[in-house]
């Protein structure tokens, strides 16, 4: 008897330590407007990341295409002083899902395998005026504070902070732009 409760134990052991965290995807904001979130957004603060290990600033900017997507320009400036930069490309996840975006940028791998490129862009909050926005992944492991402006407002810096908290993000290990 001692031995199917064992298994039974390390089997539920097992799943549990799979699924993650256990908490519910984060919230989003429920629709976002496309055609005023295009333009330029500066990224005031990231988790780390792989892709942006050498970014010092960074800087996002959309354009809205006559087919729903956008179209997406990254870039950065390194730590030697050179900028570097990627196209790419977000579409909602569902249609008529404007806060949930797959993107995908256009390099090698993208090209070999589109379908496993794809990255998650779930914008979590966004000001009434398109000037402040909280994007993130929902596995909670990246996360953007972007602004129209380089710099945040104490008070929208904490705001941002607070929501990234309270959907379960660490900020603890953020990178800040210079000047914040």
């Amino acid at each position: 008897m001692r031995f199917p409760l064992v298994l039974f134990a390390s089997l539920l052991l097992t799943a549990c330590a799979n699924s993650g965290t256990g908490q519910a995807p984060p919230e989003t904001v429920g629709k976002v407007d496309l055609a005023r979130y295009q333009g330029t957004w500066y990224e005031v603060a990231r988790l780390p990341m792989f892709f942006q290990r050498d970014c010092r600033e960074s800087e996002a900017h959309y354009q809205l295409r006559d087919d729903g997507r956008m179209a997406v320009t990254n870039r950065c400036r390194t730590v030697s002083g050179k900028w570097k930069q990627v196209q790419g490309e977000a579409e909602p996840q569902e249609a008529g899902q404007t806060d949930k975006l797959w993107v995908r940028f256009d390099n090698g791998v993208s090209r070999l395998l589109p379908g496993l490129t794809k990255g998650e862009y779930w914008v979590l909050s966004l000001d009434d005026d398109y000037r402040v926005a909280l994007v993130g992944h929902p596995n909670r492991k990246y996360l953007w504070l972007l602004s129209r402006k380089p710099n945040l407002s104490t008070e929208q810096r904490d705001e941002l902070l607070t929501v990234a908290r309270q959907q379960g993000y660490d900020t603890s290990e953020l990178i800040w732009r210079e000047g914040e």
